[in-house]
């Protein structure tokens, strides 16, 4: 039996002191996190979740907002009046893809180089105007260069955000937090339904369709919460000058990353790149994505619940409707997000792997039903509302990732921008075969396929539990024998070791 070793922290004269205990856990907790902490530490947090989790929460709004728009505007009568014919909705997301693939990666390595409040905000204020100049596009090819660009301002923020959090947050608070940062994306889905319900009877005033003034106010309500980014998104502990952090806060936010074993950062060397490339996290972490082809590209990233009500004759749903009704799927998505970052923060005391083992084996039996076919409308119903919930894996994932990767920066920044970015790569060309528009709305090829990648992701969530349990003994023999004195080894070595 391992004798338990005292955990301490360094000071910043570089000496060594132990590191505070937490308070033993209440039921408190299970409310908010915070509620266990000290009062100087849950004054911190107060601070950081107004600053932070706010702007955070506004800003994936608006992202989320103006990348949704697209499929309300198409099934509003942009369809119709660009002459959009076959597959060309299909080829207009996937461009959006593309930008989104190239800007992701280089965006989250300039994440750990420029401050997050400048470069964010800047990129919130060039997809917005870009989405307000959507409204005056006569062409589908004007179209395609358009969400080619946007996607390419997108790419920075969701997995740079998530990056973020990982900087700012401990084990017990950081799920809860991203889940809540998610599901302001699946709020933006319904709210850009309903908006453009509202805007529809616009169409006609100033030379415009209803479906433009979609986009046009879709850039009025983002460019205020774009401004006001620049002052609120507080950076990093190590360099942060968030006007409503004092120093205290700034010191506490960096004992409790030490606590934590959060890295700082580093400059990006030959031996860290190798070390990277050879750890098993950049290459298996990212495959957990595939989740988002039993989930995220079929259900939300694809609108075949509005694709089916479109179809329908009997009875034909009117363009309220067709808006209206798959916004419970994002409804749906906001609860099972909340739900399972609670209960994986709270009385599974921050596992992640249960609930995700439990999500993906319910994604199989909505996609084995639709892909039946054949089975009661209210259960086909059912199934297009309730295969959200399947979204909540992707925060899930993120915060795993964080937490595997805490021991070095540069890995945390490169993991979580590459499980965002490989999730599109392939979403940049399966819709394409699977999800194809003429398919519409059995879907013969995308139903089926989503329950093969369904099946997959409940075996990778398996893989990754091993391998990070694996990883922790490996730490955890390894700390004991250098603080007993019974290995000559160095806390050099310790680290190569890990990355072999």
């Amino acid at each position: 039996m391992s004798k338990e070793i005292e955990p301490t922290v360094q000071d910043y004269d570089g000496t060594n002191s132990p590191a505070p205990r937490k308070p033993q856990r209440t039921w408190k907790s299970y409310v908010w996190d915070s509620l266990d902490k000290s009062p100087e530490e849950r004054r911190f947090l107060f601070k950081l979740d107004l600053g932070l989790v706010t702007f955070s929460c506004l800003g994936y709004f608006i992202k989320f907002l103006d990348q949704s728009n697209l499929n309300n505007a198409f099934v509003s009568g942009m369809k119709e009046d660009l002459s959009m014919l076959g597959n060309q909705y299909n080829y207009a997301t996937t461009l959006w893809t593309v930008g989104y693939i190239l800007g992701e990666i280089p965006s989250n390595i300039l994440l750990t180089k420029i401050r997050p409040s400048i470069f964010i905000p800047s990129c919130q204020i060039v997809w917005t105007v870009l989405t307000m100049c959507l409204a005056r596009v006569n062409t589908v090819h004007q179209l395609y260069a358009l969400r080619f660009l946007i996607g390419l301002a997108e790419a920075g923020f969701f997995p740079g955000i998530l990056y973020m959090f990982g900087s700012w947050y401990g084990k017990d608070e950081i799920a809860k937090r991203s889940c809540i940062f998610h599901v302001t994306g699946a709020i933006a889905t319904m709210f850009s339904g309903y908006l453009m319900t509202a805007v529809i009877g616009l169409g006609g005033k100033g030379g415009l369709k209803g479906w433009q003034w979609l986009f046009i106010m879709d850039g009025i309500i983002s460019l205020p919460i774009a401004f006001a980014s620049f002052f609120m998104l507080p950076d990093f502990p190590h360099n942060t000058r968030a006007w409503y952090l004092n120093e205290s806060d700034v010191t506490l936010s960096k004992k409790r990353m030490e606590l934590v074993g959060r890295a700082q950062r580093q400059p990006y060397t030959k031996a860290k790149v190798l070390k990277i490339f050879t750890r098993w996290h950049i290459w298996v972490l990212p495959l957990m994505t595939m989740q988002v082809f039993g989930g995220g590209a079929g259900g939300v990233g694809q609108p075949i619940f509005a694709f089916y009500l479109k179809a329908h004759k009997n009875p034909k749903y009117t363009v309220a409707q067709i808006n209206d009704y798959p916004t419970t799927t994002s409804a749906v998505q906001v609860f099972a997000t909340l739900l399972y970052a609670y209960i994986s923060d709270g009385p599974l005391n921050g596992a992640r792997w249960p609930v995700m083992l439990f999500s993906a084996t319910l994604s199989v039996v909505f996609w084995i039903s639709l892909a039946i076919w054949n089975i009661s409308e209210g259960w086909r119903w059912a199934c297009y509302i309730l295969v959200g919930q399947v979204l909540a894996l992707v925060p899930l994932t993120l915060t795993w990732a964080n937490e595997i990767c805490s021991d070095d920066n540069e890995e945390r920044a490169l993991v979580v921008a590459a499980i965002n970015d490989w999730q599109y790569i392939i979403g940049a060309w399966l819709p394409l075969i699977i999800w194809q528009q003429t398919d519409a709305p059995r879907y013969k090829k995308g139903m089926p396929t989503a329950v093969v990648f369904s099946f997959i992701v409940i075996g990778l969530i398996l893989i990754i539990k091993s391998l990070a349990d694996r990883d922790q003994k490996k730490k955890q023999n390894a700390r004991y024998q250098l603080e007993t004195g019974l290995s000559h080894s160095s806390p050099d070595s310790e680290v190569a070791g890990e990355s072999k």
